[in-house]
């Protein structure tokens, strides 16, 4: 069953949003850094062979493939929640609500002080628009 948030549960959940999004940011960025080293040590070892019984990609390969646990554990945790995590990088978060009858998602993105913006199902980031104190929330 899908759950519909109301901008004050939204802005209740906040604090650990932040907290789950710094998280999978930091494990972003630890295996995107890891994948260039990978990267780099195969074309190396293109270039330069590879020493006989020598396997330099499996402690590299065994890290990235524990960061993928990391965060899909992460992104299932969103899930979980309830919420939609449209971008790491950004923060961007959608909760879906129901306002004035119609399905909507509010819309809260990383350095925002609370929920203050919501967009049609299908209008995205760009259809924004800033909520107002008569908008009706409903659960």
């Amino acid at each position: 069953m899908k759950k519909y948030f109301t901008r004050e549960e939204a802005d209740a959940l906040l604090p650990t949003i932040k907290l789950d999004l710094y998280q999978i940011q930091k494990v972003k960025h630890r295996f995107e850094a890891k994948y260039s080293q990978l990267k780099a040590l195969k074309a190396h070892v293109k270039r330069h062979g590879m020493t006989e019984g020598e396997d330099p990609f499996f402690t590299l390969e065994a890290e990235l493939e524990f960061m993928q646990m990391e965060a899909d554990t992460l992104l299932h945790s969103f899930r979980m929640k309830g919420v939609q995590l449209k971008d790491i990088d950004s923060g961007l978060i959608d909760f879906p609500a129901v306002m004035n009858g119609r399905e909507v998602l509010l819309c809260w993105r990383l350095g925002e002080e609370r929920v203050e913006h919501y967009h049609g199902m299908h209008d995205g980031f760009a259809g924004r628009r800033k909520l107002t104190g008569d908008a009706q929330n409903e659960t």
